[in-house]
């Protein structure tokens, strides 16, 4: 079966220390999107923390997707919400960036801002385990795919704005 095109040019950055439990799960599914072979159109990318470097790359394209884990919330709860720029995001330049950081840069650098999503789990454990995730997680997986593949292919877009009282959803 042929693979479908992605409606947008769209980059997909996975993100989080494999390190620490569940926090590994952002950079797990975008390797695991990358291992399936995403639509064309798409560009997946798999990465510890955000840097700078990834401004150009998100400036060209037209949506971008945020793969993280989540400190707060039920474990193994999938979220997606709308990110807008944000130049005064909590970040600490030495260690990592927030991504509503980096689309202020986008649209300061390049005048682009694509959309972008943030889609997330919830965790249960951040401790030391080296891509071990929690049971929870682990079940979060494939929900968590799902919702990337469904931003992907959405046109328009099925996940509310920002404003929308229901742009914060779990599935």
């Amino acid at each position: 079966m042929p693979v479908p095109k992605a409606a947008r040019k769209t980059l997909v950055i996975g993100y989080g220390s494999p390190i620490r439990g569940d926090d590994a799960i952002g950079p797990l599914v975008a390797d695991l999107l990358e291992a399936e072979g995403p639509p064309a159109g798409v560009t997946v990318i798999s990465r510890h923390i955000l840097t700078a470097d990834l401004v150009p790359d998100i400036a060209a394209n037209d949506l971008v997707l945020f793969l993280d884990a989540a400190a707060n919330g039920e474990a193994g709860t999938v979220r997606c919400r709308p990110l807008e720029p944000d130049a005064a995001a909590p970040s600490s330049m030495a260690h990592f960036l927030d991504p509503r950081e980096l689309l202020a840069w986008a649209e300061v650098l390049y005048g682009r801002v694509p959309e972008a999503y943030l889609v997330s789990v919830a965790g249960a454990s951040f401790d030391y385990a080296g891509y071990q995730l929690s049971s929870a997680a682990t079940a979060a997986v494939g929900p968590m795919l799902e919702r990337v593949r469904g931003l992907i292919t959405a046109h328009p877009p099925s996940v509310p704005r920002r404003g929308d009282p229901a742009a914060d959803i779990a599935s």
